[in-house]
Protein backbone atom coordinates (compact mmCIF):
# COMPACT_ATOMS: atom_id res chain seq x y z
CA UNK A 1 0.00 0.00 0.00
CA UNK A 2 1.60 3.19 -0.78
CA UNK A 3 1.90 6.02 1.71
CA UNK A 4 1.07 9.65 0.41
CA UNK A 5 4.65 10.53 0.18
CA UNK A 6 5.91 7.85 -2.24
CA UNK A 7 2.69 9.21 -4.55
CA UNK A 8 3.75 12.34 -4.26
CA UNK A 9 7.23 11.62 -5.54
CA UNK A 10 5.92 9.58 -8.15
CA UNK A 11 3.96 11.86 -9.92
CA UNK A 12 6.63 14.39 -9.75
CA UNK A 13 8.78 12.35 -12.12
CA UNK A 14 5.73 11.74 -14.38
CA UNK A 15 5.24 15.87 -14.58
CA UNK A 16 9.30 16.01 -15.27
CA UNK A 17 8.75 13.12 -17.73
CA UNK A 18 5.81 15.18 -19.70
CA UNK A 19 8.46 18.74 -19.41
CA UNK A 20 10.85 16.80 -21.27
CA UNK A 21 8.69 15.34 -23.82
CA UNK A 22 6.61 18.81 -24.23
CA UNK A 23 9.14 21.44 -23.53
CA UNK A 24 8.37 24.84 -23.57
CA UNK A 25 8.56 26.74 -27.33
CA UNK A 26 11.05 29.24 -25.71
CA UNK A 27 13.07 26.96 -23.95
CA UNK A 28 13.40 24.77 -26.68
CA UNK A 29 14.70 27.76 -28.99
CA UNK A 30 17.57 28.14 -25.93
CA UNK A 31 18.91 25.17 -26.28
CA UNK A 32 18.82 24.64 -30.18
CA UNK A 33 20.66 28.09 -30.45
CA UNK A 34 23.98 27.40 -28.96
CA UNK A 35 24.35 24.10 -30.67
CA UNK A 36 23.64 25.88 -34.33
CA UNK A 37 26.64 28.31 -33.05
CA UNK A 38 28.94 26.03 -32.11
CA UNK A 39 28.79 24.18 -35.21
CA UNK A 40 28.82 27.30 -37.54
CA UNK A 41 31.45 27.93 -36.12
CA UNK A 42 33.74 24.89 -36.45
CA UNK A 43 32.44 24.55 -40.77
CA UNK A 44 33.63 28.29 -40.73
CA UNK A 45 37.00 27.35 -39.37
CA UNK A 46 37.69 24.34 -41.51
CA UNK A 47 37.13 26.63 -44.59
CA UNK A 48 39.79 29.02 -44.07
CA UNK A 49 42.07 26.28 -43.12
CA UNK A 50 41.35 24.20 -46.27
CA UNK A 51 42.23 28.00 -47.64
CA UNK A 52 45.11 28.46 -46.66
CA UNK A 53 46.86 25.01 -47.39
CA UNK A 54 48.79 24.99 -50.85
CA UNK A 55 50.24 22.44 -52.81
CA UNK A 56 53.68 23.62 -54.46
CA UNK A 57 56.35 22.10 -56.95
CA UNK A 58 59.68 22.31 -55.00
CA UNK A 59 63.37 22.01 -57.13
CA UNK A 60 66.23 21.88 -55.17
CA UNK A 61 69.47 21.61 -57.52
CA UNK A 62 67.27 19.90 -60.08
CA UNK A 63 65.37 17.15 -57.64
CA UNK A 64 61.68 18.51 -57.33
CA UNK A 65 58.83 17.23 -54.72
CA UNK A 66 55.83 18.25 -54.37
CA UNK A 67 54.49 19.62 -50.48
CA UNK A 68 51.48 21.38 -48.73
CA UNK A 69 52.62 24.43 -47.15
CA UNK A 70 50.96 27.03 -45.01
CA UNK A 71 53.87 29.53 -46.09
CA UNK A 72 52.58 32.74 -47.59
CA UNK A 73 55.93 33.66 -50.09
CA UNK A 74 59.11 32.18 -50.86
CA UNK A 75 61.02 33.50 -47.73
CA UNK A 76 58.87 31.08 -45.30
CA UNK A 77 58.74 28.16 -47.26
CA UNK A 78 62.57 28.28 -47.54
CA UNK A 79 62.77 28.63 -43.90
CA UNK A 80 59.82 26.13 -43.40
CA UNK A 81 62.06 23.78 -45.63
CA UNK A 82 65.32 24.39 -43.77
CA UNK A 83 66.83 25.55 -46.66
CA UNK A 84 69.62 28.66 -46.35
CA UNK A 85 70.64 30.23 -49.41
CA UNK A 86 73.36 32.87 -50.19
CA UNK A 87 74.88 35.49 -52.68
CA UNK A 88 75.71 32.75 -55.10
CA UNK A 89 72.77 31.42 -55.21
CA UNK A 90 69.54 31.62 -57.48
CA UNK A 91 66.13 31.22 -56.06
CA UNK A 92 63.31 31.68 -58.35
CA UNK A 93 60.73 33.39 -57.80
CA UNK A 94 62.65 35.74 -56.17
CA UNK A 95 63.10 36.54 -52.23
CA UNK A 96 59.68 38.25 -51.15
CA UNK A 97 57.26 36.66 -53.86
CA UNK A 98 53.89 35.43 -52.44
CA UNK A 99 52.94 31.97 -52.89
CA UNK A 100 49.74 30.27 -54.57
CA UNK A 101 48.77 26.66 -54.76
CA UNK A 102 50.47 25.33 -58.41
CA UNK A 103 53.62 28.08 -57.90
CA UNK A 104 56.79 26.13 -58.33
CA UNK A 105 59.87 27.33 -56.81
CA UNK A 106 63.51 26.53 -58.16
CA UNK A 107 66.60 26.41 -55.90
CA UNK A 108 70.09 26.76 -57.31
CA UNK A 109 73.14 26.30 -55.31
CA UNK A 110 76.46 28.48 -56.54
CA UNK A 111 79.74 26.18 -56.41
CA UNK A 112 83.14 27.77 -56.38
CA UNK A 113 85.95 27.11 -59.09
CA UNK A 114 89.21 27.25 -58.88
CA UNK A 115 89.08 28.57 -62.61
CA UNK A 116 92.53 28.67 -64.64
CA UNK A 117 92.12 29.52 -68.03
CA UNK A 118 94.80 30.16 -70.74
CA UNK A 119 97.34 30.43 -68.15
CA UNK A 120 95.52 33.03 -65.61
CA UNK A 121 93.63 31.44 -62.92
CA UNK A 122 90.38 32.80 -60.92
CA UNK A 123 87.53 32.06 -58.56
CA UNK A 124 84.37 32.03 -60.33
CA UNK A 125 81.00 30.69 -59.80
CA UNK A 126 78.34 28.41 -61.10
CA UNK A 127 75.19 27.20 -59.86
CA UNK A 128 75.72 24.08 -63.12
CA UNK A 129 75.95 20.73 -61.84
CA UNK A 130 78.34 19.58 -64.48
CA UNK A 131 81.97 20.78 -65.83
CA UNK A 132 80.17 20.92 -69.36
CA UNK A 133 77.53 23.37 -67.90
CA UNK A 134 79.89 25.47 -65.78
CA UNK A 135 81.45 26.35 -69.40
CA UNK A 136 78.25 26.72 -71.17
CA UNK A 137 77.26 29.11 -67.91
CA UNK A 138 81.08 30.93 -67.97
CA UNK A 139 80.75 31.49 -72.48
CA UNK A 140 83.88 29.03 -71.98
CA UNK A 141 84.93 27.65 -75.78
CA UNK A 142 85.43 23.99 -75.13
CA UNK A 143 86.11 22.83 -78.54
CA UNK A 144 89.65 21.45 -79.35
CA UNK A 145 90.74 22.20 -75.71
CA UNK A 146 92.34 20.46 -73.07
CA UNK A 147 90.25 20.21 -69.97
CA UNK A 148 92.08 18.56 -66.27
CA UNK A 149 88.80 16.78 -65.95
CA UNK A 150 86.25 15.13 -68.08
CA UNK A 151 83.22 17.47 -69.66
CA UNK A 152 80.49 15.54 -67.53
CA UNK A 153 82.25 15.31 -64.79
CA UNK A 154 80.02 16.42 -61.72
CA UNK A 155 80.38 19.73 -59.51
CA UNK A 156 79.96 19.31 -55.73
CA UNK A 157 78.91 22.10 -53.09
CA UNK A 158 82.62 22.75 -52.05
CA UNK A 159 83.49 23.34 -55.37
CA UNK A 160 86.22 22.32 -58.22
CA UNK A 161 89.15 22.94 -59.16
CA UNK A 162 89.75 22.94 -63.55
CA UNK A 163 92.60 23.92 -65.67
CA UNK A 164 91.49 25.13 -69.20
CA UNK A 165 93.39 25.58 -71.80
CA UNK A 166 91.63 26.55 -75.30
CA UNK A 167 92.78 25.73 -78.91
CA UNK A 168 95.35 28.88 -80.31
CA UNK A 169 96.48 29.43 -83.76
CA UNK A 170 100.37 30.40 -83.38
CA UNK A 171 102.48 31.09 -85.91
CA UNK A 172 106.42 30.05 -85.90
CA UNK A 173 109.04 31.62 -88.19
CA UNK A 174 112.03 28.95 -88.21
CA UNK A 175 114.45 27.76 -91.10
CA UNK A 176 113.29 30.52 -93.22
CA UNK A 177 109.63 29.32 -93.19
CA UNK A 178 106.23 30.19 -91.61
CA UNK A 179 103.72 27.67 -90.10
CA UNK A 180 100.40 28.35 -87.95
CA UNK A 181 99.41 25.43 -86.12
CA UNK A 182 96.33 25.58 -83.71
CA UNK A 183 97.17 23.71 -80.43
CA UNK A 184 96.21 23.69 -76.92
CA UNK A 185 99.57 23.21 -75.60
CA UNK A 186 100.52 24.71 -72.09
CA UNK A 187 104.23 26.20 -72.56
CA UNK A 188 105.89 27.41 -75.80
CA UNK A 189 108.08 24.47 -75.73
CA UNK A 190 105.15 22.43 -75.87
CA UNK A 191 103.52 24.02 -79.34
CA UNK A 192 106.76 24.25 -80.91
CA UNK A 193 106.98 20.21 -80.80
CA UNK A 194 103.41 19.93 -81.91
CA UNK A 195 104.67 22.40 -85.11
CA UNK A 196 107.13 19.59 -85.99
CA UNK A 197 109.91 21.59 -85.34
CA UNK A 198 113.38 20.57 -83.77
CA UNK A 199 115.09 22.34 -81.03
CA UNK A 200 119.08 21.13 -81.16
CA UNK A 201 121.56 22.27 -78.65
CA UNK A 202 121.59 25.91 -78.07
CA UNK A 203 118.62 27.02 -80.15
CA UNK A 204 115.84 28.68 -78.61
CA UNK A 205 112.81 31.29 -79.28
CA UNK A 206 112.21 34.44 -79.31
CA UNK A 207 110.03 33.99 -75.92
CA UNK A 208 110.89 32.30 -73.39
CA UNK A 209 110.21 28.39 -73.58
CA UNK A 210 108.28 28.45 -70.98
CA UNK A 211 105.85 30.80 -71.36
CA UNK A 212 102.01 30.60 -71.99
CA UNK A 213 101.17 30.58 -76.14
CA UNK A 214 98.90 33.23 -76.80
CA UNK A 215 96.12 32.90 -79.57
CA UNK A 216 97.72 35.13 -82.56
CA UNK A 217 101.30 34.87 -81.47
CA UNK A 218 104.37 35.28 -83.87
CA UNK A 219 107.31 33.28 -82.37
CA UNK A 220 110.48 33.15 -84.08
CA UNK A 221 112.95 29.80 -83.76
CA UNK A 222 116.54 30.94 -82.69
CA UNK A 223 119.17 28.97 -84.35
CA UNK A 224 122.09 29.27 -82.16
CA UNK A 225 125.84 27.96 -82.88
CA UNK A 226 128.67 29.12 -80.07
CA UNK A 227 132.03 28.37 -79.67
CA UNK A 228 134.45 29.72 -77.22
CA UNK A 229 137.45 32.20 -77.19
CA UNK A 230 140.48 32.45 -74.45
CA UNK A 231 142.60 35.47 -74.87
CA UNK A 232 145.27 37.00 -72.70
CA UNK A 233 144.68 40.46 -71.78
CA UNK A 234 147.54 43.08 -70.04
CA UNK A 235 146.41 44.41 -66.33
CA UNK A 236 147.44 47.86 -65.67
CA UNK A 237 150.24 48.35 -63.22
CA UNK A 238 149.64 50.72 -59.99
CA UNK A 239 151.98 53.77 -59.98
CA UNK A 240 153.25 54.65 -56.63
CA UNK A 241 154.00 57.85 -56.24
CA UNK A 242 156.26 59.12 -53.39
CA UNK A 243 156.92 62.97 -52.63
CA UNK A 244 160.89 64.09 -52.49
CA UNK A 245 161.99 67.12 -51.30
CA UNK A 246 165.44 66.65 -52.83
CA UNK A 247 164.36 66.74 -56.36
CA UNK A 248 163.45 70.26 -57.88
CA UNK A 249 159.39 70.87 -58.32
CA UNK A 250 157.85 69.31 -61.33
CA UNK A 251 161.06 66.44 -61.50
CA UNK A 252 159.59 62.68 -61.52
CA UNK A 253 161.93 59.87 -61.11
CA UNK A 254 160.93 56.44 -62.16
CA UNK A 255 163.15 54.06 -59.30
CA UNK A 256 160.66 50.50 -60.56
CA UNK A 257 159.33 50.32 -63.39
CA UNK A 258 155.76 48.91 -64.06
CA UNK A 259 155.31 45.47 -65.13
CA UNK A 260 151.63 44.70 -66.88
CA UNK A 261 149.56 41.60 -65.26
CA UNK A 262 147.89 39.28 -67.33
CA UNK A 263 144.53 38.01 -67.17
CA UNK A 264 143.45 34.98 -69.07
CA UNK A 265 139.19 35.73 -70.33
CA UNK A 266 137.38 33.49 -72.06
CA UNK A 267 134.37 34.43 -74.49
CA UNK A 268 131.25 32.85 -75.61
CA UNK A 269 131.22 33.71 -79.85
CA UNK A 270 127.61 32.90 -80.56
CA UNK A 271 125.57 33.51 -83.86
CA UNK A 272 122.33 33.79 -83.97
CA UNK A 273 120.44 32.68 -87.22
CA UNK A 274 124.03 32.81 -89.29
CA UNK A 275 124.40 36.74 -87.74
CA UNK A 276 127.23 36.78 -85.42
CA UNK A 277 126.81 38.30 -82.05
CA UNK A 278 129.42 40.56 -79.80
CA UNK A 279 131.08 38.29 -77.49
CA UNK A 280 129.90 37.39 -74.11
CA UNK A 281 132.63 36.94 -71.16
CA UNK A 282 131.65 34.07 -69.23
CA UNK A 283 134.70 33.45 -66.96
CA UNK A 284 138.19 34.97 -66.04
CA UNK A 285 141.24 33.98 -64.04
CA UNK A 286 144.61 36.10 -63.24
CA UNK A 287 147.70 34.72 -65.01
CA UNK A 288 149.99 37.26 -63.25
CA UNK A 289 149.93 40.27 -61.09
CA UNK A 290 150.80 43.59 -61.96
CA UNK A 291 153.99 44.99 -60.48
CA UNK A 292 153.76 48.15 -59.60
CA UNK A 293 155.37 51.52 -60.57
CA UNK A 294 157.62 53.20 -57.88
CA UNK A 295 158.04 57.02 -58.98
CA UNK A 296 159.49 60.35 -56.73
CA UNK A 297 158.52 63.32 -57.01
CA UNK A 298 160.63 66.21 -56.53
CA UNK A 299 159.18 69.14 -54.32
CA UNK A 300 162.07 71.29 -53.99
CA UNK A 301 161.60 75.01 -55.66
CA UNK A 302 163.53 75.41 -59.04
CA UNK A 303 165.89 78.07 -59.06
CA UNK A 304 164.49 80.93 -61.40
CA UNK A 305 168.21 82.47 -62.48
CA UNK A 306 171.11 81.40 -63.19
CA UNK A 307 174.06 83.60 -62.83
CA UNK A 308 175.42 85.22 -66.24
CA UNK A 309 172.77 83.68 -68.37
CA UNK A 310 169.30 85.33 -66.85
CA UNK A 311 169.38 88.64 -69.31
CA UNK A 312 169.52 86.56 -72.63
CA UNK A 313 166.40 85.91 -74.87
CA UNK A 314 165.14 82.48 -73.95
CA UNK A 315 162.02 82.63 -75.12
CA UNK A 316 163.70 83.27 -78.85
CA UNK A 317 165.97 80.65 -78.98
CA UNK A 318 163.14 77.91 -77.53
CA UNK A 319 160.88 78.96 -80.75
CA UNK A 320 164.18 78.93 -83.14
CA UNK A 321 164.45 75.82 -81.76
CA UNK A 322 161.18 73.94 -81.01
CA UNK A 323 158.62 76.17 -81.81
CA UNK A 324 158.39 77.18 -78.58
CA UNK A 325 156.59 73.66 -77.65
CA UNK A 326 157.96 71.79 -74.55
CA UNK A 327 157.29 68.57 -75.79
CA UNK A 328 158.58 68.53 -79.01
CA UNK A 329 160.65 65.99 -80.44
CA UNK A 330 162.78 66.12 -83.65
CA UNK A 331 162.18 63.73 -86.35
CA UNK A 332 165.27 61.17 -85.20
CA UNK A 333 163.73 61.26 -82.05
CA UNK A 334 167.08 62.50 -80.79
CA UNK A 335 166.19 65.13 -79.10
CA UNK A 336 163.54 67.31 -77.44
CA UNK A 337 161.74 69.92 -75.38
CA UNK A 338 162.21 73.68 -75.77
CA UNK A 339 165.71 73.72 -76.15
CA UNK A 340 165.98 70.56 -78.28
CA UNK A 341 168.31 68.20 -75.59
CA UNK A 342 170.13 65.30 -75.86
CA UNK A 343 169.20 62.79 -73.43
CA UNK A 344 172.83 62.64 -72.42
CA UNK A 345 173.29 66.04 -71.74
CA UNK A 346 170.30 66.97 -70.19
CA UNK A 347 171.14 64.10 -67.50
CA UNK A 348 174.53 65.79 -67.06
CA UNK A 349 172.82 68.93 -66.23
CA UNK A 350 170.83 67.15 -63.25
CA UNK A 351 167.75 65.93 -65.37
CA UNK A 352 165.83 63.18 -64.95
CA UNK A 353 164.48 60.74 -67.99
CA UNK A 354 164.42 63.19 -70.96
CA UNK A 355 163.88 67.24 -71.45
CA UNK A 356 160.61 66.73 -73.30
CA UNK A 357 158.93 65.75 -70.22
CA UNK A 358 160.01 68.09 -67.71
CA UNK A 359 158.51 71.89 -67.34
CA UNK A 360 158.85 73.96 -69.43
CA UNK A 361 160.93 76.11 -66.69
CA UNK A 362 163.09 73.20 -65.66
CA UNK A 363 163.80 73.11 -69.05
CA UNK A 364 165.00 76.87 -69.49
CA UNK A 365 166.86 76.88 -66.22
CA UNK A 366 168.39 73.92 -67.31
CA UNK A 367 169.38 75.53 -70.49
CA UNK A 368 170.99 78.24 -68.52
CA UNK A 369 173.28 76.16 -66.81
CA UNK A 370 174.06 74.49 -70.43
CA UNK A 371 174.70 78.07 -71.56
CA UNK A 372 177.16 79.48 -68.99
CA UNK A 373 179.57 76.01 -69.23
CA UNK A 374 179.29 76.14 -73.04
CA UNK A 375 177.83 79.69 -74.35
CA UNK A 376 175.85 79.69 -77.41
CA UNK A 377 177.48 76.38 -79.37
CA UNK A 378 175.08 73.84 -78.45
CA UNK A 379 172.70 75.81 -80.44
CA UNK A 380 174.73 76.37 -83.93
CA UNK A 381 172.11 77.51 -85.93
CA UNK A 382 169.72 79.39 -83.64
CA UNK A 383 172.17 80.18 -80.25
CA UNK A 384 172.21 83.99 -81.81
CA UNK A 385 168.91 84.26 -81.12
CA UNK A 386 169.79 84.70 -77.54
CA UNK A 387 171.09 88.09 -77.87
CA UNK A 388 168.32 89.61 -79.59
Amino acid sequence: MSTPQAGHRAGARRAARRRKANPPAGEGLRRILPQALVVAFLAGGTTAFVADDKAVRLSVDGVPRTLHTFADDVDELLADEGLAVGEHDIVAPGSGAALASGDEVVVRYGRPVALTLDGRRRQVWTTARTVDGALRQLGVRAEGAYLSVSRSAPISRRGLVLDVRTERAVTFLADGRERTVRTNAATVREAVEAAGITLAHQDTTSVPLGSFPRDGQTITVLRITGTREVRDEPVPFPVERTRDPELFAGTEVVDQQGVPGIRRVTYTLRTVNGVRQKPRRTGEETVREPVAQKVRVGTRPLPSSVAGADGLNWGALAACESGGRPNAVDPSGTYGGLYQFDPGTWRSLGGSGVAQDAPAAEQTYRAKKLYVQRGASPWPHCGRRLYR
